[in-house]
């Protein structure tokens, strides 16, 4: 007997928001008698099967930074079936072992009937608090019947974190690293090999992280039947903890979402897997998860979720009711009155600035945050999306304010912004409409409201490289009245250079202009 699909028909998915499709999927899956589990378990799952502690390893550890990343460190990993009294143990270089600090576990049931079978994932959860700034601390993950700290798991169970150094003293020259786009291939892998070579700090994911949906047009599972490249499949996130866990267990991977992120199966938004699989810093606008900042030394980091402006990829489109924007504006001005904060660097996924012949530039991301951009003089923003890496001049209100050629250095202030688009993290590459060694204006296209593409003249497209790639992005903080640097490397995976600026401002000299606008009130997302 045929099982009948359950997805949503084309012709309905297009004009349904993600929230709208999963409420459909939901009806449907009922209806025909199987069931959608999106539930977060307590920390003992009722009715349920706990398997011998000592025969589940954990698996795909990765970290992220807390709500305060001088002082907190959250860790995440999965377990293949549920396990009794998971727990965190940490230690640093003047003593033992702490108690355990008890894990959250979040169960993640996947179903639609005749489309994806059910399948169970559990993502523990736990994090380090009150610790010390710019403090290195050995940390295990355990459960029930395994404690690595107590000698059960062996050495390769244990790893390290740092966390961020303490605010108001020049930290020593840090690295940090950045792509999107990455999925799980040996392409990836190898990304990921050339991003330990760094030793960054952190590692930032402009987006676009596993690829279980395939599609990422935000519809749901099942909606075409015929094509694979449609099919959902829960699976591939546990390939990508594995595949990332070389690094991300010593590295805070902090990530954004993508259209291929947006997965109609879990509310909300489509973001409710996402939820159960990140530790996201929190501080944003209430339901954008992936909204947050943190300060890192000299640098303050935002990530902003794109789904919320792009016209595109419309799933998601006005899904905050401009809470994000709104915050990001307090945000912007928060960080630029801070007089230890004198970079500003901002990721997420669609392209302000591109010229792909798939994706090129995004209108929403345009009209809504590049003008609050110009407003707080960004110094960079990262983009992923397009599978390439492609850098643009300074740029303010899209115009060219300064030619910046490799090796080039930017006064921001004065100069403009620099877009970095670096979405070749491993998935298949994309192409440009002209040849990478192109000097010169050629045609590309923004998308507009309404999924209409606009042709457009492009002056501020400077360096192209059709090729796998990440940023290395090495960062010299200096004292009150000096120089200090920025400087962003585009590496391959082999170490070759591609690309190479640097941005160049007077530590603290920036305060001034934005401290009576703050004086109002601190901003709530104060770390």
């Amino acid at each position: 007997m045929e099982i009948p699909r359950v997805g949503v028909p084309d012709a309905l998915a297009s004009r349904l928001t993600m929230a709208e499709q999963h409420e459909y999927l939901s009806r449907r899956t009922m209806l025909k008698g199987a069931g959608v589990a999106l539930a977060a378990g307590p920390l003992l799952l009722q009715g349920t099967a706990y398997a011998d502690g000592d025969k589940v390893v954990p698996a795909g550890r990765h970290l992220a930074f807390g709500r305060n990343p001088r002082t907190s460190m959250r860790v995440a990993w999965q377990v293949p079936a549920p396990v009794r009294k998971p727990f965190l143990r940490i230690a640093d270089g003047h003593g033992g072992w702490s108690h355990r600090i008890p894990a959250e576990v979040r169960a993640l049931h996947s179903e639609v009937a005749g489309v994806i079978a059910p399948y169970d994932q559990y993502y523990l959860h736990a994090e380090a608090d009150h610790l010390w700034p710019g403090r290195t601390y050995r940390y295990a993950v355990g459960h029930e019947g395994f404690d690595p700290a107590s000698g059960d798991g062996g050495p390769a169970a244990i790893s390290t974190f740092t966390t961020a150094p303490a605010r108001g003293i020049p930290a020593d020259k840090f690295t940090f690293t950045a792509f999107g786009d990455q999925g799980v291939s040996t392409t990836a892998l190898a990304q990921d090999g050339a991003v330990a070579r760094q030793d960054p700090r952190f590692h930032l994911l402009a987006g676009d992280i596993a690829y279980a949906d395939p599609s990422g047009a935000g519809k749901p599972p099942g909606s075409k039947p015929d094509a694979d490249h449609d099919l959902f499949d829960p699976k591939v996130w546990d390939a990508y903890y594995r595949q990332i866990e070389g690094v991300a267990a010593s590295v805070p991977w902090m990530v954004t979402t993508g259209n291929h992120d947006m997965e109609a199966l879990y509310s909300p938004d489509g973001y409710g897997g996402q939820l159960k699989r990140w530790d996201f810093p929190g501080g944003g606008p209430h339901d954008c998860p992936s909204v947050y900042s943190f300060i890192y030394g000299n640098v303050g980091v935002i990530s902003l979720d794109a789904n919320d402006v792009s016209y595109e990829i419309p799933a998601n489109l006005g899904y905050s009711n401009g809470s994000q924007t709104a915050w990001l504006k307090r945000r912007l001005r928060y960080l630029r009155s801070q007089p230890d904060v004198d970079f500003v660097v901002v990721f997420f996924h669609h392209c302000a600035y591109s010229t792909t012949n798939q994706h090129a530039s995004e209108g929403g991301v345009r009209e809504q945050w590049v003008p609050l951009f110009d407003e707080f003089q960004v110094d960079l923003v990262i983009n992923g999306h397009n599978h390439i890496y492609e850098r643009t001049d300074a740029l303010r209100g899209g115009k060219v304010t300064r030619e910046v050629k490799i090796g080039d250095t930017v006064e921001p202030d004065r100069d403009g912004t620099v877009y970095a688009t670096c979405g070749g993290g491993g998935r298949s590459l994309y192409s440009f409409p002209v040849p990478d060694t192109f000097a010169g204006e050629f045609q590309s296209y923004h998308w507009v409201k309404g999924g209409g593409k606009v042709t457009e003249t492009v002056p501020w497209s400077r360096v192209r490289y059709t090729g796998y790639s990440f940023l290395a992005i090495d960062v010299e903080p200096a004292w009150f009245g000096r120089r200090t640097t920025l400087t962003v490397r585009t590496l391959r995976n082999d170490g070759a250079e591609i690309d190479r600026f640097t941005l160049r401002r007077t530590a603290g000299l920036h305060r001034s202009r934005y401290a009576a606008a703050s004086a109002l009130g601190a901003d709530p997302g104060d770390v």
